[in-house]
């Protein structure tokens, strides 16, 4: 028997490959983490290290959300706040995806388009709202719009710069294998370009997220009568530290909600991206 029929017949290898050990999920480590924060609120409320005024138990704020939710806040419940904030903060997301993808595919694709974009996008990049809330006011107005366009100006330039990266990231080899086959610059960018930005369209749309919910407290200081924010700035006003804290914990928790949504759908949309 030859050499070639030899190494062909024998086995690689006769030992079975070991499986690599599972990693182990952050959230027992994270829901401790909780469980000590809770427990050093609870205990600085208990033996007074702090005054219940500025730092009410974790029992005084529980029992607050409770009540504001049957009995509501400023003329509103709390389901009646969070609907309202979540409107926003959707609306705002739909009117910058529909803005920031083009406006990404245009900078990484377009010289002409990034030389026009680009410089918008870096001159409202490390604008904090408050900086243009006023301005929009004066051209929009008090109402709905105003705020929506505030939280959308803050969630553009993570999406803007996010497709613009995942575009250009594209891997040389399919765009030119899909114009050896005859694509045109439409389908490449279609078929090709596009659908594999979309982990980073997608990582932009969860940081964009962040900084409409850091946003929205900002924009419903003006004329809202229902919000997340408002509550909180109301309470504020009252020094009702119960509501303020509650406010927090509940925007805090629809984040983090909105977090693990965005996280399935990547799994589901791009399972390649989501197990790298």
């Amino acid at each position: 028997m030859s050499v070639e029929a030899e190494t062909l017949t024998t086995p690689v290898s006769d030992h079975p490959v070991e499986a690599r050990p599972k990693r182990s999920g952050t959230l027992p480590i994270s829901l401790a983490t909780i469980a000590v924060i809770i427990a050093g609120w609870s205990l600085a409320s208990a033996y007074g290290a702090v005054s219940p005024v500025f730092l009410p138990s974790p029992v005084v704020v529980a029992k607050s959300l409770a009540n504001v939710a049957v009995s509501g806040f400023v003329d509103s419940t709390l389901a009646e706040h969070t609907l309202a904030s979540l409107l926003r903060i959707f609306a705002a997301l739909a009117v910058s995806l529909l803005i920031g993808v083009p406006a990404g595919l245009a900078i990484a694709t377009s010289r002409i388009g990034k030389g026009i974009l680009d410089p918008i996008v870096e001159f409202l990049r490390p604008l904090p709202p408050l900086a243009y809330l006023p301005l929009i006011i004066i051209w929009v107005g008090i109402g709905e719009a105003s705020k929506v366009t505030v939280i959308s100006l803050a969630m553009l330039p993570p999406i803007i710069l996010s497709t613009a990266s995942g575009v250009k990231s594209a891997p040389a080899d399919f765009v030119n294998a899909a114009r050896s086959f005859g694509a045109s610059r439409l389908q490449v960018l279609l078929h090709v370009i596009l659908p594999g930005a979309i982990p980073s369209i997608l990582t932009g749309t969860r940081i964009a997220l962040g900084a409409g919910w850091s946003t929205l407290v900002a924009a419903e200081l003006v004329a809202a009568s229902q919000g997340l924010g408002f509550m909180i700035q109301s309470a504020a006003q009252f020094l009702v530290t119960d509501i303020v804290i509650g406010g927090i914990i509940v925007i805090a928790a629809i984040a983090f909600l909105l977090e693990i949504l965005a996280r399935l759908i990547e799994r589901v949309l791009v399972p390649w991206a989501a197990h790298r």
